[in-house]
Parts: structure tokens; C-alpha cells; sequence
């Protein structure tokens, strides 16, 4: 059975994109993968962050993951792991500055300001690729627009054992699913769902209200043109393609099985029949997330229990890599 690890940033509530692009991924891999999902509050620290809101959105992200269906037993924060933190730095010390510098990641949050962000945000490749390696882990789910860093995990395992002359760490294979939903904003099909988007209506996160996921679908931007009955016809129309992509995404059909059923109608049905799939399908999530997170004691346990489980595999694979760079223990 191979390994999985994959983490995700808890910044927040989940958002629906959050869902359809990874979360219901991990429930499905649990059942014939062994799999380690991480909550990478070191990752987090790369950008602006206060340690009350830390603290807050981990344990909100916990709650909704456990409430989605993923097993408490694989789940655990990336700080309680010291192994994550004692070989990113080896990594510091074995990955390239021009290897850095072709990360595309690092220019697009930083912006013109690169010079005012921390080193973390510009070395945080690496430690990526310690999350994966620390559990010698050789399918890791990710987007696209992560291959990249994938690349450069394989890069810097390659280094690590070409330096060491020892075949230790393994080649990693990105699972990239071609199924996966790409969500967008809801005001703005061009611009990916994010929980930074200034405006509430531009997502939906797995703890609103019936109320509030129907509204929200009813405000979505869209078109005045009819839905088409073929997918050639959604082209140019990035709000009309991103609500079928949901709803297809959401009823387990294909885009061209919605456009059958929905083409010719206005929006109006359509969003109706939207808001009616996605309460259905989230409101048990939300339920579950706000009784699990009126029990704090539950989720440090769950935590706690995860990390010892993360902390027995990783153990002896860092030990060994630090035996081999020479670490006295």
C-alpha cells in the first residue's frame, strides 16, 4: 500500500473550493492508501498571521476535516512533528538558490515587494518537500499549479542521495486528478475561490447556513444568455462555466450531463436547483463542524493522537537521514 501525504494551510473555515479540490479527495484515498494529512501551521507563519487567529482557524480547520470524513487517526498538526522542521533545514542546506528563484509560487504572493516578505515565504519550497520525505511518502495529491514543487521535492531527494551515495529517499508521483473541480470566485469567474477575497459573497465555506449558501447562489455573477446544451458553448462565459463545474462537481455527473438537463433554461432554475444540491450535500458537514467545535478538549486529543502516529513513522527516517549528513545523536 503506498503512502500519501498531503497538508493544507488552516487559515480558516474550508471553503468549497478547499472541498471539491482536495478535501473530498482525502476521504476517497483513505480507502486504499495509507495517508497522513497535515494541518501546516508552519506553512502559515510565512505570511501575516496573529497567534490567537492561529490557533482559532486550526482548530476550525480540524473540526471541518473530521466533519467531512477524514479518519482522526491521520490527521495531526505539521508543529507537534519536530521531524518536519529538522530536515526542511537539512533541505535549506541541500536545495539550490536557482532552484529557488524559478518558483513561480514565491513571485506571484510576493508581488513587487519580495524584499519586505520573510525568507520563510522564500525557502517554504523546501520544507514542502521535508513534509512529503520525513514519512518516505510517494503519492502526494496536489493542483496543478503545484507540480512545480513537486519537481523540486524529486530535485532535492535526487541531491540528497547523489551527495550521500545512498538511494534513501524516494521519487515522488504527484496525483493530479483530472476530475478535480477548479472553483471560482462567485463575483468573478476569472479568480480562483479564496478565503482572502475581501468579499463574503464570493465563497462559500462549509459551516454557512442553508440561508446562506441558497442566498449566495442567488447573488452569484452570471450572464444574460440561456445555459447551452453543449460544453463548446460555456467557452468565454467564465461565471456560466464555474456554476456547472460546481454543480457537476457536486453531483458526481459530467459538465456535458448538467448542459443536458440544464441547457436552454435561464439561470434563475438553475441557481435554484444549486443552492438545493449544495445544502444538501453540506449542511451534515456544517452540522458536524460546529458540535466538534464545541468540544476544544475532543480536537487537542484528536490532534495529539494524530501527531504521535505521524511522529512513529517519521522518527526513524529523519534519525537516519541526520545520521547520514553526519549529526552526532
Amino acid at each position: 500500500m503506498q503512502r500519501v501525504f498531503s497538508g493544507i494551510q488552516p487559515t480558516g473555515i474550508p471553503h468549497l473550493g478547499n472541498y471539491l479540490g482536495a478535501i473530498r479527495n482525502w476521504v476517497t484515498l483513505q480507502s486504499d492508501h495509507e495517508c497522513l494529512f497535515c494541518l501546516v501551521d508552519m506553512h502559515t507563519l510565512t505570511m501575516p498571521w496573529t497567534p490567537q487567529s492561529l490557533r482559532e482557524q486550526t482548530l476550525g480547520s480540524t473540526a471541518c476535516l473530521l466533519a467531512s470524513g477524514i479518519d482522526p487517526k491521520r490527521l495531526y498538526n505539521q508543529s507537534a512533528v519536530s521531524a518536519h522542521a529538522r530536515l526542511g533545514w537539512i533541505f535549506n542546506c541541500v536545495s539550490r538558490l536557482g532552484w529557488l528563484n524559478r518558483m513561480t509560487q514565491f513571485k506571484d504572493k510576493a508581488g513587487k515587494s519580495r524584499e519586505n516578505h520573510s525568507a520563510g515565504l522564500y525557502v517554504y519550497p523546501n520544507l514542502m518537500a521535508a513534509d512529503i520525505l520525513t514519512f518516505h511518502a510517494t503519492r502526494v495529491p496536489v493542483g496543478d499549479d503545484q507540480r512545480q514543487h513537486i519537481e523540486l521535492a524529486n530535485d532535492i531527494a535526487k541531491k540528497f542521495n547523489h551527495d550521500m551515495s545512498i538511494e534513501f529517499f524516494p521519487e515522488i508521483e504527484p496525483i493530479i486528478s483530472p476530475e478535480a473541480a477548479r472553483v471560482m470566485s462567485l463575483r468573478d469567474g476569472n479568480k480562483k475561490m479564496s478565503k482572502s477575497d475581501p468579499s463574503e459573497q464570493s465563497r462559500i465555506v462549509l459551516t454557512d447556513t442553508p440561508e446562506e449558501i441558497t442566498q449566495k447562489i442567488r447573488r452569484a455573477k452570471t450572464d444574460s444568455e440561456a445555459l447551452p446544451s453543449e460544453k463548446e458553448g460555456l467557452e468565454g462565459r467564465p461565471e456560466a462555466q464555474n456554476l456547472v463545474t460546481i454543480y457537476a462537481a457536486m453531483s458526481d455527473q459530467s459538465l456535458e450531463k448538467v448542459l443536458s438537463d440544464f441547457g436552454g433554461q435561464g439561470f434563475g432554475s438553475f441557481k435554484q436547483a444549486l443552492a438545493d444540491l449544495l445544502v444538501e450535500k453540506l449542511s451534515p458537514v456544517a452540522t458536524e463542524t460546529r458540535h466538534l467545535l464545541a468540544d476544544e478538549h475532543h480536537l487537542l486529543q484528536v490532534l495529539r493522537q494524530g501527531a504521535e502516529h505521524a511522529r512513529n513513522i517519521s522518527e526513524p527516517i529523519v534519525q537516519e537521514a541526520e545520521r547520514l549528513v553526519g549529526f552526532l545523536r
